[in-house]
């Protein structure tokens, strides 16, 4: 796994459908700003969670749209992040401020590299090729 850059690479990242690259583009921004954010400034990871939380929904109105067939299994691993996310927030309310940065600077973006050259870049070959 290759270690997560907190800006947009286009030969890594892009895959060629705006609406999905421009929340990935947003993603990463949002992701790079947790890992430099001081303790004062990581409220920033309720940004973060809403965020992800409607590109989630425009990718299910996608994939719903163009009949996608892994429209199940995508979304079910939507719903397993968003799920992970409350729980650190919840874990951030409570002071555990270490865990949830762990989490922002390695858990997610291994996710999100896993996830985008995986469920992504197939939901968005599907869609290119409707």
């Amino acid at each position: 796994m290759s270690k997560f850059r907190a800006s947009w690479d286009n030969s890594r990242h892009n895959l060629g459908l705006a609406e999905i690259d421009d929340a990935h583009r947003d993603f990463i921004t949002k992701v790079g700003a947790l890992i430099t954010a001081s303790d004062a400034d990581f409220p920033l990871f309720q940004a973060l969670v809403t965020h992800l939380r409607e590109h989630f929904i425009v990718e299910g109105k996608l994939m719903r749209e163009a009949k996608y067939q892994g429209l199940g299994i995508h979304e079910s691993e939507h719903h397993r992040v968003l799920g992970e996310l409350q729980q650190l927030n919840r874990s951030l309310k409570r002071g555990r401020l270490p865990l949830v940065r762990a989490y922002v600077r390695e858990g997610l973006p291994a996710w999100f590299d896993t996830h985008l050259l995986t469920m992504d870049g197939a939901l968005v070959a599907f869609l290119k090729a409707q």
